[in-house]
């Protein structure tokens, strides 16, 4: 069971997060069926996400012997037979489609969400045979797979997406996906290279895009907290620099640059973070 939990990424669904994040602006105006049907959206990106993983553990099994921590992957290491890892895969996969059916047929929510959904499914299964190795491509998936949480999770939710906030999760996302790759080159030395599209980016091109997407997170949020309805939304954002600063500090370090690994094994980015959603929480709701 722990190798099933370990192939499933279960830590992961942090990202999934985001999924809410349309739901908790609408504040005090959250409807009991936006907010059942959010959840369950949520535990829906939830499993497409691990049946993603898990494919592409069973595509890029060999690969992943040759890396120094992909190797303990319950696949890699022959802990999961890959055949139970895809049937897993394939039960996931129903599960989650059944779960955004049940919502489109009986709790009216918008068709656009099994477009968005279906979507990530695609963009992250040609990701995962081929797509990776195309320079910027790769990035720009990465990328897409945390601004289609947020227009999923409108959808499910009823309500909209303000340009600023998309813009900043946009801007945020090429921050990450950039700094995941720029992580992954400075281990090569180290792990040997896993990836064919690290031998076309260079340290300095990552580096320097990174920090202009970091850049332009910062200001968008700033621009989006200034015109939130709620005025005491702007304090927020020293926050938020702090939260970045805190972040790129471990990026720096000796770290692989996945943005669950980072969060989770820093204290006080933990923290910060916590600080940042009860303050949201009260600025929201109370």
């Amino acid at each position: 069971m722990k190798n099933i939990i370990r192939l499933l990424r279960i830590k992961h669904y942090i990202k999934n997060i985001l999924v809410l994040v349309p739901l908790a602006f609408m504040g005090n105006n959250i409807e009991l069926a936006s907010l059942t049907a959010s959840l369950l959206g949520l535990v829906a990106f939830c499993l497409i996400c691990s049946c993603i993983y898990i494919v592409n553990d069973a595509k890029d099994i060999e690969k992943d012997r040759l890396h120094p921590t992909k190797k303990n992957r319950p696949m890699a290491s022959g802990a999961v037979s890959v055949k139970l890892g895809i049937f897993f895969a394939v039960l996931c996969f129903i599960i989650s489609c059944g779960i955004v059916a049940y919502l489109i047929i009986f709790k009216n929510v918008g068709k656009a969400s099994i477009v968005w959904f279906l979507l990530y499914f695609v963009l992250n299964l040609l990701y995962s045979f081929g797509l990776k190795n195309i320079p910027i491509i790769d990035i720009i998936i990465l990328m897409s797979g945390f601004l289609i949480r947020i227009l999923f999770g409108a959808v499910i939710a009823n309500t909209f997406v303000s340009s600023w906030l998309y813009l900043t999760v946009m801007s945020g996302a090429f921050y990450f996906a950039l700094g995941k790759r720029r992580n992954e080159i400075l281990k090569i030395s180290s792990s040997g290279q896993t990836r064919k599209v690290l031998a076309v980016y260079t340290h300095n091109f990552l580096d320097k895009f990174m920090y202009v997407s970091l850049a332009m997170a910062n200001v968008f949020y700033a621009l989006w907290a200034k015109e939130y309805p709620k005025k005491y939304m702007i304090f927020t954002v020293p926050l938020v620099v702090v939260i970045c600063m805190q972040y790129s500090l471990d990026v720096e370090g000796d770290s692989d640059g996945d943005p669950v690994e980072v969060v989770l094994k820093d204290k006080k980015l933990v923290v910060f973070s916590i600080l940042l959603a009860i303050m949201m929480g009260g600025i929201l709701f109370v």
